[in-house]
Formats: structure tokens, C-alpha cells, sequence
């Protein structure tokens, strides 16, 4: 890109040698530069970029946007200084990359649990009735059957988010749905993004370590919906859920057109009649434009909720009949790692589930408690380093169970087993075991199971590995359920 139209989306800034002609790239990170690239100096929670110019330099960077004088051979890279690289990244990606989003049908799901299976129910809707789709979020980036790659985080950082748009515009994708974490928004990740819809699916418990109290975390959350502009050319809906507690506090900072569901509260569309089998769920959906018999494969009353967002979300821009849309829902698969049932010879019903708040928890124990036909064991874990307030809350909604293994999802620098005395200060019964090593944890589950009982492990999904220090190290706990399961009753 000509790196004069670049840097003139910068209104406030210094320059201090002569701009190249061309930005071939952008990049926070210096690893990352190649030859004509622009490096920008973010100053993060544990990195400043400002002590990585003279490596992004020698790597091939041109240009560099940082927010104070650095002494660099302005011969080799033109430095840009501006009162903020964080703002200021936002503006150059978007440039960069002819702001994508203009060009899409755009839909943010944010909320403490649900955000991946909506997003999924959404791109499953779009695609099952001709529209090419992309999903951005928990388990990667794919357009329409084709999955690219898998983030770290919810919501991807600014320059990502900014080339995954991009990416999918490019190859003739037309809408995208996209999770939206708290994190996310708070960091200003998803600034210059231009969203058609934002969906909220609930508020509970989470993240309060980070965000202080829940009227913060609610604030954060409600960033999406508040930045919503009314525009006569693109048209824009906030589709909020009537039965949470936090309803009246998103209705009121949204300032477009407002589209509700629920189940115990009137709302635009409501689910009733609800019958949970063990193959799945059935209820009655009551829409502006009529009654709907609505089946799906997809357990317990959380997902009647999804199913809510994720067909009132696309109603409000596609032009697809309710009739279609709910004939979609029949076939829509559950999300990997989002109560999964996994098919083993065991003669046990193993799940596996994301579920790692005390809320998200409760919902997909209830959901296997009405098939339950002899014990309920629950594997349950929490993360080193992060909320500790949420641990013995986890620890009550799995008591439950019959049987609860409390173990851990991610140690990070924390010490195991002060993570499992604070998991343990919540158990209501002497029915449990503490176990720090998942994989053993898991193994202990199956080991004490009998047939037909129900096992549910919970707190990683499909997550391929777990944090120990500063290590990614490989771990699956389907992969690890089947395994023990095998090996332990080989003769099944």
C-alpha cells in the first residue's frame, strides 16, 4: 500500500525521516517483520514494543509508529510518533486492509457462555441456505467447511481480526460471525470493526479478576452494543436475551433496533413446550411471523437459549423464510468440545464439555441429570493464575454429581494443589477425589464408572493443550477419555 495513504489516516502524529514509497505489512510483533513491513510499538501488559525497533529494523521494517522519540537511523525507517499506538494500530489495520468490514454482513456474540455454539448455529444457518459464511473465534477461523487456523484467544487481536475480515472478503465470503469476548473489547481489539449485529447470550460470573466486580465486566460487555451506529445504509439490530438479569442494562445503552428471546419472559421469539430427550430437544417457537415445531440434536435448556440468538440474529438481515431457518436447526451439529458425546465401547456416556464457570456448569449438568440411569461422575478443573473468587463455586455447582474429581485446566506459575484447597473449600459432600494431573483425573472417572453411567468432563472442550508455566503442552481430553476407556475395558 502506498505508505503516504497509510500514514494520512493518522490526523495527530510527528514524522522524523522520509516515508518509503510502499507498506507491504503490519506488524506488532518484530519476530514477525519482513522486508517494507510498518512495525508499530504497543506497549502490552508484559511486552513494550518500543525496546524491539532496532530488531524490527534489521528485519526488513520501514516505517515505525511509536509514541515517543527513538533514537533510530532514520536513513533505514521513518518514525512516526502518535499519542497512542493502541488507537493507532486500529486505524492503520483497518486502512490497510480497505476496512473489510464495510463490505460485510457482521455478527458479534458476546456473553459469558454460549458465544461459540451461536456463532456456530449462525454460520451452520447461513451456509445450509446458500450464503458463504466465515467464523471467527474459540475453535479457529473457517469459511463455510474449510478451517485455517485456531487462535489463542475468544477474540484475536486487531491486526488479525483486521486480516481474517480481509481474508474472507477475498475469497468471496459474505458474512462472518464472530465471538466477542470481554477481554477483547476491554483491549480495543475489535475497534474499527463495523458490526450489522450484535448478540448477547447471557451474564454470569466470570473474568472478575480482570474486570473487578460484575457491573465492570457488564460495562466492558456492553461496549458492543453501545458502539452500534444507526446508519440509513446499513441497517443494525442488537438481539438481546428478555430472561438474563442484565436484560434492562443492555436494552438501555443500545441505541438501534432491538430483538429479544427467551423462554420464561415475553420476547420476539420464545421457546415453550420443551421436551428433552436423550437424542436431543423439541419445543415450540413463537415468532412475529408465527409458530414453529422446532428439533435439534443439541442438549439441555442452553441450547434451547442458543438456538434462540442464533435464529433471531439472522432473521433481522437475511431474507431466508423462519420455515427454512428452523428445518436448518434439525441438522445443526453441537460445536467440538461443547457437550460432545463421544462414541466409545465402554458401555459409559462421556461428555465433553467447555463449561468452565460455575453457571456454564450447572447448565450442562442439568441437561444430563433427566437421562441419568445410575451415577453421575463430573471432572471438574479451574485455571492457575486467574480467578480464584470462582473456584469454590465451581466446586458447589458439582456437587451435584454423585462423584466429583476436582483437578485443574491450566496450571500456568500457580501451585496445584493451592488451586485444588481452593477448589475443595466449595464441595457440600465427601464424594469427591482431588487430583491435579488431568489426564489422571480423567482416568480416575472412567476407572470408577460402571455401565450406563453418565461422565461428564468439563473446563477445556476441544482445547489441544494445557498451559503448565510458560509451556504449551499437548493434551485433549476426548482424546485422553477414549484412550483410558479403551484401556481400561479392552474386552467391552
Amino acid at each position: 500500500m502506498n505508505t503516504y495513504d497509510l500514514i494520512s489516516a493518522l490526523k495527530i502524529k510527528q514524522q522524523i525521516g522520509q516515508l518509503p514509497n510502499v507498506i507491504s505489512s503490519i506488524s506488532h510483533n518484530s519476530r514477525q517483520v519482513t522486508d517494507n513491513s510498518l512495525f508499530i510499538c504497543i506497549s502490552g501488559f508484559t511486552v513494550d514494543g518500543h525496546k524491539f525497533v532496532t530488531e524490527a529494523i534489521e528485519n526488513g521494517a520501514t516505517c515505525i509508529v511509536a509514541e515517543r522519540e527513538i533514537d533510530i537511523d532514520t536513513n533505514k525507517a521513518a518514525l512516526i510518533i502518535v499519542p497512542d499506538t493502541n488507537k493507532a494500530i486500529a486505524t492503520l489495520a483497518a486502512t490497510f486492509y480497505n476496512h473489510p468490514s464495510h463490505a460485510l454482513t457482521l455478527y458479534g456474540v458476546t456473553g459469558t457462555n454460549g458465544k461459540t455454539t451461536v456463532t456456530t448455529i449462525i454460520k451452520h444457518l447461513l451456509t445450509q441456505n446458500g450464503l458463504s459464511a466465515a467464523l471467527i473465534g474459540t475453535n479457529g477461523f473457517q469459511i463455510n467447511e474449510d478451517i485455517y487456523s485456531s487462535s489463542n484467544n475468544t477474540t484475536s487481536d486487531i491486526l488479525t481480526n483486521q486480516h481474517l475480515l480481509y481474508e474472507s472478503k477475498n475469497q468471496g465470503v459474505t458474512h462472518v460471525a464472530m465471538e466477542v469476548s470481554s477481554h477483547g473489547l476491554e483491549q480495543g481489539r475489535l475497534w474499527g470493526i463495523d458490526f450489522s449485529v450484535a448478540t448477547f447470550t447471557n451474564l454470569s460470573h466470570e473474568h472478575l479478576d480482570y474486570h473487578g466486580s460484575m457491573e465492570e465486566y457488564a460495562a466492558t460487555k456492553v461496549q458492543l452494543f453501545s458502539s452500534l451506529s444507526i446508519q440509513p445504509n446499513k441497517q443494525k439490530f442488537a438481539i438481546l436475551n428478555r430472561d438474563d438479569s442484565w436484560y434492562d442494562f443492555f436494552q438501555k445503552r443500545t441505541p438501534v433496533q432491538i430483538v429479544s428471546y427467551g423462554i420464561h419472559e415475553e420476547a420476539d421469539f420464545r421457546a415453550t413446550g420443551i421436551k428433552y430427550h436423550k437424542d436431543g430437544t423439541t419445543f415450540e417457537l413463537l415468532t412475529p411471523e408465527g409458530n414453529y415445531r422446532v428439533q435439534t440434536k443439541l442438549m439441555g435448556e442452553f441450547n434451547v437459549y442458543n438456538i434462540l440468538a442464533a435464529i433471531a440474529t439472522v432473521y433481522t438481515k437475511e431474507s431466508i423464510p423462519l420455515k427454512k431457518l428452523v428445518k436448518s436447526i434439525e441438522f445443526t451439529p453441537s460445536p467440538p468440545g461443547r457437550m460432545e458425546k463421544l462414541e466409545n465401547d465402554g458401555g459409559r456416556h462421556i461428555y465433553i464439555d467447555y463449561a468452565h464457570t460455575p453457571d456454564a456448569l450447572t447448565k450442562a449438568i442439568n441437561s444430563l441429570l433427566p437421562f441419568k440411569q445410575n451415577k453421575l461422575i463430573v471432572v471438574v478443573g479451574t485455571g492457575g493464575d486467574r480467578d480464584k473468587s470462582i473456584r469454590p463455586l465451581l466446586a458447589i455447582a458439582a456437587s451435584v454429581a454423585d462423584y466429583v474429581i476436582l483437578t485443574i485446566n491450566d496450571p500456568r506459575h500457580e501451585d496445584p494443589n493451592k488451586i485444588l484447597q481452593d477448589l475443595e473449600k466449595g464441595m457440600l459432600h465427601h464424594q469427591y477425589a482431588c487430583i491435579a494431573d488431568r489426564k489422571l483425573a480423567i482416568r480416575e472417572a472412567i476407572n470408577r464408572s460402571s455401565p450406563d453411567d453418565i461422565i461428564l468432563i468439563a473446563g477445556k472442550g476441544k482445547e489441544p493443550y494445557q498451559i503448565i508455566k510458560n509451556k504449551k503442552v499437548a493434551h485433549n481430553d476426548a482424546t485422553i477419555a477414549l484412550e483410558c476407556s479403551k484401556e481400561l475395558f479392552p474386552n467391552i
